[in-house]
């Protein structure tokens, strides 16, 4: 159904919904309305509706049945497309489902679909445990874990959805349902990475694991010169190190940090960003083949916290901004990615605040993630050993035209080193041809097409990287 026929007011949304709802207009409509990806801050939902407990999201989604209408779903606003609050639409926001229960028993974790990554860390640290998961605070958990989940602990605990143990969700006829591996487990298979196609989780129950308070993290600085060098041989640094050791690198035009002279400013580095979560007293040897391919111009890395390893990257994604991003697996790094990073970076947009504008960034992967089968989720993830992340982020419309094609010409740099399956969470839609790659095989897509028949057959969760949309285009 074409959002331009959605009632404009859903005048008639049941009465018996508890939870605020909010209309443009609306004294908190625009706090609830602002979402991570503001690229699209010109659309505006008709109805925000913030469920208080399961039976309001029933009621939204038997309303929406009920009148044949699709339904965008916001579980934390940091989706890469700006999905979560479309023009005209219904919008089922969960900001107001925030209990997090942990078992100290068992380690397991559970939270409900409104908690974003800063308080699942800040709850689970007090019992010395993590939830592998995304590395921006902002994040939304329950979005992050439907498609997939990669941050500094894949190597060491893999994807989050290998330590998914069940979901409860409401499905698009408003039936309030567990997934798990007993209970609808083709469906809890789909979920574990085709999932915003197949229904809103409520909550979700994660295996915990024991990592800090102490860590180590940081940045390490090293000139764009030496970027060839380091790819040319971080492969192997990464198969010897402990799956302990994350390293995520990222190209960028040098901002004033550190330790940094400041001729440097404003002209290519390459950064490290390295979370450590052995002892410490182990990390000078977990470090050592990085340190050994060149000489860091600047070392930031020190003992931390979990808590502030895990949002060092906040201050390179604020929320609120316009984003685009496009990205894609790699199979290794090599100099020649290296030349072409350093090269788009040097040639392009030049920002217009103290924040950065253009990113190129290659999180590491592999280790643990690697060790799971290709099949036993949705999410694929067969060949990564990196991710490629091409980013700018702006803040004035009129500067669209600057920014959002340098990603698109440059993500086309990259397009023999990319693999066919992708990590969807980390990439704008890049159009019905690619997503029905990005699960990796026919056979998984053919499984989540056939899970968006059962239990979406109307494409009521329509505002996404959208299967049936891929399916009839095909």
């Amino acid at each position: 159904m074409s959002t331009d026929t959605i009632p404009i007011r859903f005048t008639d949304f049941p009465p018996t919904f508890r939870g605020p709802t909010l209309r443009p207009g609306d004294h908190d409509y625009p706090e609830a309305r602002q979402i991570w990806n503001m690229r699209r801050d010109d659309e505006l939902p008709a109805l925000i509706v913030q469920p208080l407990d399961v039976d309001d999201v029933v009621t939204a989604m038997k309303y929406a049945a009920s009148h044949n209408i699709p339904v965008a779903v916001c579980g934390g606003g940091h989706g890469i497309d700006g999905n979560a609050m479309p023009e005209g639409a219904l919008v089922v926001d969960t900001a107001k489902l925030q209990d997090v229960t942990i078992d100290p028993s068992t380690n397991r974790v559970t939270i409900q679909s409104g908690v974003k990554l800063g308080r699942m860390d800040a709850a689970t640290q007090e019992y010395g445990l993590i939830v592998p998961a995304g590395v921006v605070s902002d994040t939304g958990a329950a979005g992050l874990t439907l498609g997939g989940g990669i941050g500094h602990n894949a190597r060491r605990f893999g994807a989050t959805v290998d330590n998914l143990i069940s979901i409860e969700l409401v499905t698009a006829d408003g039936s309030a349902i567990t997934a798990s591996a007993d209970s609808n487990a083709e469906l809890f298979w789909g979920m574990k990475g085709a999932g915003h196609n197949l229904g809103i989780a409520t909550s979700l129950t994660y295996q915990g694991h024991e990592v800090g308070p102490k860590v180590v993290s940081g940045l390490i600085i090293f000139s764009a010169d030496d970027a060839p060098r380091i790819f040319d041989g971080i492969d192997s640094v990464m198969a010897d190190a402990p799956r302990s050791l994350s390293c995520n690198f990222l190209v960028l035009l040098a901002p004033p940090l550190p330790g940094l002279p400041d001729f440097i400013v404003g002209t290519p580095i390459l950064v490290a960003l390295v979370v450590y979560t052995g002892s410490v007293e182990s990390y000078p040897a977990a470090i050592s083949g990085l340190i050994g391919l060149a000489s860091p111009m600047a070392d930031m890395v020190a003992p931390s916290t979990w808590l502030e390893a895990n949002s060092i990257v906040d201050a390179f994604e604020p929320p609120g901004r316009r984003q685009y991003m496009v990205g894609g697996y790699l199979s290794g790094l090599n100099g020649d990615i290296a030349r072409k990073a350093v090269a788009a970076i040097t040639n392009s947009p030049r920002p217009k605040s103290p924040l950065p504008s253009c990113l190129i960034t290659f999180p590491v992967l592999g280790g643990a993630l690697l060790d799971a089968d290709e099949d036993s989720a949705a999410f694929s993830r067969i060949g990564a050993q990196w991710l490629l992340e091409v980013a700018s982020e702006w803040d004035d419309g009129s500067d669209d035209s600057e920014y959002s094609p340098w990603v698109d010409v440059t993500i086309a740099e990259f397009s023999t080193d990319l693999a066919t399956n992708a990590y969807t969470n980390l990439t704008a839609d890049r159009g019905p041809e690619w997503l029905r790659g990005a699960y990796g095989s026919q056979d998984k897509w053919d499984r989540i097409v056939e899970l968006k028949r059962v239990w979406d057959p109307n494409n009521r969760f329509a505002y996404n990287k959208n299967v049936t949309r891929a399916v009839e285009s095909a």
